[in-house]
């Protein structure tokens, strides 16, 4: 085994050195994984390997059905980060407590199950991280921006994705929930307004409440943002921002279509204000599907990743994207909050990435990703749940509940029998106000017997108990 991870290690060298030689166009197919193990002498899945290898380093590209391909694009090496560091300001807590594994089942969790990562190899690769030889540079801070190969590495993968990132316009975070922290700290005052997605991202209703910033929620539908409501609330609102997830949306799952993108950018224009895209989930979408940062080319809009969704709930790194004109600030920001980001973990993402491990992984992830989707949506509809789907796979589905039902009834008695539900209501940035009951589903528990059986029992049922008080 030592000796076949040896030759891929050699397979990458020798064609790492042809294509810097350039023997190899720009968008050429490379050949078959079969044809190539047999001109280099070796198994199909070392050379699987070498080419996933070359894919994590930017020099290749996987297309599903149709083979590797050259994808190489020089990036510009990094400039000098700004040297003005802004005046301090008041600490705000924003940190919230995680949810309590008190129950047995979890399909309100927000997060895939920790055996979807450890079952792709991963946890051989944290051990091995863990037990790393340290060198004498990973004791310092690192850069203010976060590790630069990282960095740079994630300009590539933007490219992928249409997005066109300056060499001064990556920050790498403490995941997205940190970038969202910085953001809000630096562009919002007490008595702001800002857009939301309704249902949206609960955790950034808490955020902005801290924050004593009015969140007005714009109607989540399943093709993107409502741009009817956009439009109506804009007539009393001056947000100055929006924050938004464009595609495999929490909670909803649903996915931005061009046309609600073209309009929504098209608003923020027209009434001045920036857009703050969350796509914690880019990595198991397809890199095609409309981005408004794509279409902005961060003009206008703060584009958000994380690995933590991908890669694990405890393993904390993430990134802004944006014009260099707001990073300068946010890298400042970052500086007073947190003085840094991991090396540490920095270093380790990028060598998962490098390695191909990243890429794998990806595939492995996918896979059960799409096959959960597909048996909880059927599930939950054959018991006449009213579920909403979406073009893309992803962590959630919505189901829609009996407009009679009282949702947190419904929460109440599944927590009794250890089933730990998550109410449509607490998605909503104005719980005042009433809104169709649902919940929100983790695919990975969507099908679980235990759960199918309560809401067959008590939700397909309707019984009285269950229903609103009139």
């Amino acid at each position: 085994m030592a000796g076949e991870k040896t030759r891929a290690a050699a397979i990458v060298d020798e064609l790492s050195a042809r294509l810097a030689a350039g023997l190899y166009k720009i968008g050429e197919r490379m050949p078959s994984v079969r044809r190539a193990a047999v001109e280099h002498g070796v198994s199909k899945n070392t050379m699987a390997e070498a080419y996933d290898r070359l894919v994590g380093q930017g020099l290749l590209q996987a297309r599903a059905g149709s083979g590797y391909y050259v994808s190489r694009r020089n990036v510009p090496a990094t400039s000098a980060g700004s040297k003005n560091i802004v005046a301090a300001v008041d600490i705000v807590s924003l940190l919230r407590e995680q949810l309590d594994r008190h129950y047995e089942v979890r399909p309100g969790d927000g997060r895939p199950p920790s055996s979807w990562m450890e079952g792709s190899e991963l946890r051989r690769q944290f051990a091995g991280f863990k037990t790393a030889k340290a060198q004498a540079e990973d004791f310092g801070y690192g850069s203010t921006k976060g590790f630069e190969p990282l960095r740079d590495r994630l300009r590539l993968m933007l490219m992928d994705r249409s997005i066109r990132a300056d060499p001064d316009g990556i920050l790498l975070t403490h995941g997205a929930n940190h970038g969202m922290d910085l953001i809000i700290r630096h562009l919002l005052e007490p008595g702001d307004t800002v857009f939301v997605d309704d249902p949206g991202y609960y955790p950034l209703f808490a955020k902005l409440a801290l924050a004593k910033v009015e969140a007005v929620g714009i109607r989540r539908t399943p093709d993107g943002p409502d741009l009817d409501d956009l439009k109506r609330k804009l007539a009393t609102h001056r947000p100055k921002l929006f924050f938004t997830q464009s595609q495999a949306h929490n909670p909803t799952g649903g996915s931005l279509e061009p046309p609600v993108a073209f309009g929504l950018l098209q608003a923020a224009e027209q009434w001045g204000f920036l857009i703050v895209e969350n796509d914690a989930f880019a990595d198991i979408v397809p890199p095609a599907f409309s981005r408004l940062a794509a279409l902005d080319q961060l003009n206008r809009v703060l584009y958000l990743g994380t690995f933590s969704k991908t890669l694990s709930a405890s393993l904390r790194c993430g990134f802004i994207a944006g014009h260099p004109s707001l990073i300068g600030p946010l890298t400042d920001m970052k500086i007073l909050t947190c003085v840094a980001t991991s090396d540490h973990v920095e270093r380790f993402v990028f060598n998962l990435i490098q390695s191909g491990q990243y890429l794998r992984h990806l595939r492995r992830l996918r896979s059960r990703v799409e096959t959960a989707n597909a048996a909880t949506v059927t599930e939950l509809e054959a018991i006449g749940l009213g579920v909403r789907t979406s073009r893309v796979p992803g962590f959630y589905v919505w189901a829609e509940l009996d407009p009679a039902l009282d949702e947190i009834a419904v929460c109440r008695a599944a927590a009794e029998e250890s089933i730990f539900l998550a109410p449509g209501s607490v998605f909503s940035p104005n719980r005042a106000e009433p809104s169709p009951p649902a919940i929100r589903v983790n695919v990975a528990y969507g099908a679980d017997p235990r759960l199918l059986a309560f809401l067959e029992k008590y939700v397909a049922g309707q019984p009285r108990h269950f229903q609103k008080p009139k």
